[in-house]
């Protein structure tokens, strides 16, 4: 078991994005884990596994924006009574796309940045990318903990201050890529992909995201496996060092806040309209 397993506080939140070199595409990228990186919702099949069908209700509450998911990952924790062990076995043991490590050094090698953001429990994450041969790309998760002879926990530093809606906000990490000058790259497939979706200058979709982006009007292009999106940052990456105003490469586009407190209010637990 790793470290991050027994840990009995939370994590540090998420350090500011890295400056945007000269020479380098004004592109950032920004994943989300389950069912993105890993080919199932590995939160969802701990809860499914191991805790009881109440469980199914609350998921649904979320997938229909009617919940917010701290409020249901704090009531998640608190049914879990198996041990540590029998959990991060159950997570390593998830399927992950091979294409998404051979993604992040074609990034890299060009010096456009990739972080994983995940609303989810995060605690298997690391131990995922160390196996996949990215343990380094920076994760942007909460920290689910299991201190010795008590109930697990989770904290959420990389929440929004204001707006208690999200474990993790998507949106203040799309935001802060775009005010160090990347246009966001968005890669996601769910309804935890929303708020970002809804702030990122391009979007690749699947899934319940394929049509929570048509009905918004995002843009997006969709995808199945992160081989065609490798294909597609080639393509970028070449067009960029070509002609760096190529139409290839996308660029901040000034878009209205979708979600957050300067929307729905302050201090809220659950989306707006939700009750």
């Amino acid at each position: 078991m790793s470290d991050a397993s027994t840990t009995s506080g939370p994590g540090p939140a998420a350090p500011p994005p890295p400056a945007l070199l000269p020479g380098s595409p004004p592109i950032a990228i920004l994943a989300d884990y389950d069912g993105t990186i890993a080919l199932t919702d590995v939160s969802d099949a701990l809860m499914a596994e191991f805790v009881t069908e109440e469980w199914e209700a609350k998921a649904a509450e979320y997938d229909a924006g009617l919940a917010g998911s701290r409020r249901i990952m704090e009531w998640e924790v608190g049914l879990i009574t198996t041990p540590p062990e029998a959990l991060h076995s159950l997570a390593a043991a998830q399927p992950h796309d091979p294409g998404f490590a051979p993604f992040v050094r074609r990034a890299r090698a060009a010096g456009i940045p990739v972080e994983v953001v995940s609303d989810g429990f995060g605690f298997f994450i690391p131990a995922a990318l160390a196996s996949l041969g990215v343990g380094d790309v920076p994760v942007v998760t909460a920290t689910t903990s299991f201190p010795p002879e008590a109930r697990p926990r989770i904290d959420f530093p990389n929440g929004h201050p204001r707006c208690f809606v999200c474990g993790t906000c998507k949106r203040a990490r799309v935001l802060a890529h775009q005010a160090a000058g990347r246009a966001v790259v968005f890669i996601g497939d769910g309804y935890s992909d929303r708020y970002a979706a809804g702030h990122a200058d391009l979007v690749f979709a699947k899934h319940a995201l394929l049509r929570l982006c048509a009905e918004n009007g995002w843009p997006f292009r969709r995808w199945t496996e992160f081989l065609e999106i490798d294909a597609w940052l080639a393509l970028v990456i070449d067009a960029w060092r070509a002609d760096a105003d190529s139409p290839l490469v996308p660029r901040p586009a000034s878009k209205a806040l979708y979600c957050g407190p300067e929307v729905w209010g302050e201090g809220r637990w659950d989306p707006l309209g939700s009750r």
